[in-house]
Formats: C-alpha cells, structure tokens, sequence
C-alpha cells in the first residue's frame, strides 16, 4: 500500500472537509486514490543559491505526476549565509537548519504525505532537510540546486570567497577600490551555491555518497540541462521507493555515514560538515561521534586539489566526471562500503558500476597513491582549552604546529575591526570567544575574518581559534567549535593577551601554558555574560541546543 499515511484523509469517510478542501485545490476522485508526495523548496529570491528552487520544484512536480503520483509543493525557508556573513544575521544562519528541519517535519506529518523530495541550495538547507527526512522516515529523496558558475575577471576564475578576501586586500591596500568593485561585481555570474568545496557542495556531495541522493545530483551545476533532466526523472525515482518501501534511516546506517565522511576527507570538505553529520547521525539513530570522525580522517587521503585551498570549482571536476567518477576511484580503492543501499533502490557499487571513470590526465583529483596529504584535513583537537573537543581545518599547506602569543577579542567585529586597524601582529594566536551556540548565538561562521587575514596577507603567519564556526570557504591555520564554549565557562572565556597557546595537528591537541592554578584563580573571578537574547528563536535555540561536539541539535532532552 503506497497511500498508507495520505488514506487517513483521502479514505476515511469521516474526513469529509479534508476530502473537501482536496477537491477544492484540483485533486480528482482518481487522484484521492494515489501516493501523496510533498515537494519541500527551500526556494526563496535573496540568495543566488536558492532563487531558481522554486522552478526546479515545478520540474519535479510535473515528474511526479507523470509518475501517477499527487505531487505537492510547500515550501521551507533559507539563510543566506553569504549574505549575512560578518552582520548579526549570521546569528540566524545554523538555528536556520534546526527551523527547516522542524518545518518540513511539520508539513509532512500534519499533511499526511507518503513520500518526500527536498528541494536545497544553501548550507543549512541539506543537513536540515535531510534531518527531518529521517525523523519522519518514509519514502525520500533530497535534490540539490546545483553549483553556480565560475566568475571571471583578469581571466581569473572568481567566487564569493574572492569577494570576501578582496575586502581584505583592500583594507590592507593591497588593492584599489576600483579593483575591488570589479571583484565583487562578477564574483557571483547567476543562480547556484558558492563554487568551490565549500559548505553546500560539500553537504551535497557527502549526501550523494550517503546515498540519499541520485547520482550526479551534488555536481550537476544549477544552470544546466543536465539539473532540469534530473528533476525531470525525479518521479520514477520517488514511485520506486515508495513501492520498494525504502526509508531514510535504511539507508543512512554506520557504513553509510563513513562513506559520507571519507569522501569528505577526499575532497578536502568543509568544517561545518563535522557539526551536520552529528546531528544527521542522530536524527538516523546511528552512533557516530566526534572520536569516529577522527578515525575516519586518520586513514583517508586527501586528494582533492578544489578551493578554498586549492585551485578548481565543483563545475570543474564535473566536467572530469563529477562525484561519481571520485567514489568510483573510492571504491576501487577500498575506501567505500559499496554494500550500501541508496534511494535508487540499488546499492551504492551498483550505481557506480557502468559509469565512467575520471577523465584520464585530470589534475584536479591526485591518484591515491600519491595524495596532497595522507590523512584527512579536519582534525578533532582536544586538550585544556578544548576539554570537549574542537575542529581543525589542516590541509597541510599551513604546517601542522603553531605556537604563538593570544591575541583576544570577545566577539567577531572586534577581531574584524582588530585585522583591519593592524592590531593583530605575525605570530599571533588569535582568539574570538563567545560566539558559539548559546554566547553567539547561533554559533555564527567567522569567514570575514579568516578572509581578512588571507587578504591582509597573514594566512601562513597567525592561527585563529573560536568557539564559533568557520565557513566552508575558510582556509588557513584555524580551530572551531571549541568545547566547552566561552558562554558556558569553557577555558576560552579565560584567556588573556599573550597568553601563550600551542596548537599540534600531529597530537591533535590545543593547549594554553598558563599554570592550573592561575587558570583557577581566573575562573573564580569570571562570571557568567548575561544572554544575548531575551526573546524570540534565538533564545529558544540558546535554551534548547546542545554543545558543538553533540551537533548542537535542538530537539533532543535529557530525562
């Protein structure tokens, strides 16, 4: 039976106004009799990744439909990460997954759906709706808007990150203002998430891996043919599982999270992925923890050469064979469970199996053999001032030590307004505390002043560490997400300048030399900030999110 939730008010005679107001929107009796599918779009006219969705929904629907399916669009919202960095919006961005996935969980079991197809641009949007597919568990699929096109000026390829560390450049006067505004105006040519292995393809790429997507989904670009043919082929894709009854959480699984994040670590994925995969193991009721990423990233090359750290944008390695063509060189290699079953109803080496191979003489993927760097790029750092744990970016183009001097500043605009005056100085460690989840809050990303430094030209010569999080588009010698966090009396929030701390990505540690008993002496006399917020959804979140190394989920509560 494929109506099994939708019959409770297509079937019952006694819901004679559902069946009322279901006629009233051009269903027919026929139609009352089918699978009802919702079309979740997080589509939305203020950010280039998300501006096109609300077209490709209708794509998928027309596809749904030809299915002999009821489809039905609703929609969930977005966050501009982009556009928000750097401003109190950023506050909004990370409580925005929480939000889609709490919508889409609302639509869909109010309605009665069957099945579900998540329509997704921006960071947050994947790891939320993917959230709320698996705690609703029936039939889905998640369809990613695609990667937007490289931006050209001087024949250089540009993207949003250019934007950002051009700002940097400028202040530094590295550049002038009318190089600048040259930039910023062709950095973004139209529709689509930021180009390089940021956040979004990042998420969008470790999904397909997962197996919740259909193949090429994460690296068929936004404006393209090949993004319309598969909204087309949606359809048959979502009946399938419908009939075949294949749900969420039989296909995220322990074997399928560690495919997601080796891939992760192929590519030199973004940080955030850490926080998202902890809360989608969650949300599937796999055991997966901080300590599980680690091992993964000890043994699991780095191959891809992709920004921010490299050279190429996702468009590029689409053109070499995309996602598939990288998991195809995984398995081939032992470094996938190609048992997985996926929502093509096959498994994840069955998919794999007739398609082609990377094109021969590519230089964006290095063999496996010979690798940019042996083990992953994100490592899990604890020591004193991260008792919890933290996150590292380390690619190994910024080395593996840093030691320095603390240069502190209580929230991010100081830090920016610090870069941009020449207070921070080579050498330095620099500190940005409370900005995590509660003291932020909302954790917000802290890619203006990673960029700044890159721009400023301090990227090899100064580390940063926060409790708050790092954007997709950051490089260089950074730690986030540190534990416990300022606002909760986290080591962090006891820092002083010149201070000095130790950071060592080959002990995976982060360490402050100051004596326990100063350190003592330093509590005793801290007190707790007052919240930042008083009302509304931020404190809400502030209430309800846990720390960063549980994936600051909400909807959790401890008896």
């Amino acid at each position: 039976m494929l109506n099994k939730y939708s019959k409770t008010v297509t079937q019952d005679s006694s819901q004679p106004a559902a069946q009322a107001m279901l006629h009233a929107i051009g269903l027919s009796e026929d139609d009352l009799k089918k699978p009802f599918v919702g079309i979740a779009s997080t589509g939305y006219e203020g950010n280039p990744c998300n501006m096109h969705l609300n077209d490709l929904s209708k794509f998928i629907k027309d596809s749904v439909v030809s299915s002999d399916l009821v489809g039905l669009i609703f929609n969930s919202i977005g966050v501009s990460d982009g556009i928000s960095m750097g401003t109190p919006g950023m506050r909004f961005s990370l409580p925005s997954r929480d939000i889609i996935a709490d919508s889409i969980e609302t639509v869909v079991q109010a309605m009665s759906y069957d099945g579900l197809i998540t329509v997704v641009g921006c960071d947050k949007n994947m790891p939320g709706a993917l959230m709320g597919m698996l705690r609703l568990n029936r039939p889905s699929i998640l369809v990613y808007g695609g990667t937007i096109a490289p931006g050209f000026h001087n024949g250089k390829k540009l993207d949003v990150v250019s934007a950002f560390e051009a700002w940097g450049e400028k202040v530094s006067g590295k550049i002038s203002e009318d190089e600048y505004k040259c930039v910023i105006k062709n950095a973004c040519p139209g529709a689509g998430a930021c180009g390089g292995m940021y956040t979004a393809n990042t998420m969008a790429s470790a999904i397909e891996a997962l197996g919740m997507s259909l193949p090429y989904n994460s690296s068929n670009p936004a404006i393209s043919e090949n993004k319309k043919n598969e909204c087309s082929d949606i359809g048959n894709a979502i009946k399938n599982i419908l009939e075949l009854d294949i749900k969420p959480r039989d296909i995220v699984t322990k074997s399928s999270v560690e495919n997601a994040i080796r891939l992760i670590a192929v590519l030199g994925g973004s940080t955030n992925s850490v926080l998202h995969f902890l809360a989608i193991a969650k949300a599937a009721k796999v055991d997966f923890t901080i300590d599980d990423f680690q091992k993964i990233m000890e043994s699991t090359p780095y191959l891809a050469d992709l920004k921010p750290s490299g050279k190429f944008l996702m468009e590029d390695l689409h053109k070499v064979g995309g996602i598939p063509s990288v998991l195809k060189l995984m398995l081939k290699n032992n470094l996938l469970d190609g048992d997985c079953i996926t929502v093509t109803g096959k498994s994840l080496s069955y998919n794999l199996k007739d398609l082609p191979e990377l094109t021969e003489n590519q230089n964006i993927i290095q063999p496996v053999e010979k690798p940019i760097k042996n083990t992953g790029h994100i490592q899990i750092l604890k020591g004193n001032i991260a008792t919890g744990g933290a996150v590292a970016k380390i690619t190994g183009k910024e080395g593996l030590i840093f030691k320095g001097p603390a240069k502190v500043f209580d929230n991010e605009q100081a830090a920016n307004d610090g870069i941009k005056n020449g207070l921070v100085k080579k050498g330095q460690v620099i500190v940005i505390r409370y900005v995590g989840p509660k003291g932020g809050p909302g954790m917000p990303e802290m890619l203006k002043p990673t960029a700044a430094i890159m721009g400023a030209g301090l990227g090899k010569n100064v580390a940063l560490i926060t409790d708050g999080r790092f954007s997709g588009g950051t490089h260089g010698f950074v730690v986030g997400h540190i534990v416990p966090e300022a606002q909760e009396g986290g080591n962090i929030a006891l820092i002083e300048d010149n201070d000095l701390i130790e950071i060592n990505a080959e002990k995976n540690t982060i360490e402050l030399h100051v004596e326990k008993n100063k350190l003592i002496e330093r509590k005793n006399k801290w007190s707790q900030p007052q919240y930042k917020f008083k009302s509304g959804t931020l404190l809400k979140y502030i209430r309800n999110v846990s720390n960063a190394s549980n994936g600051c989920i909400t909807d959790e509560y401890e008896e």
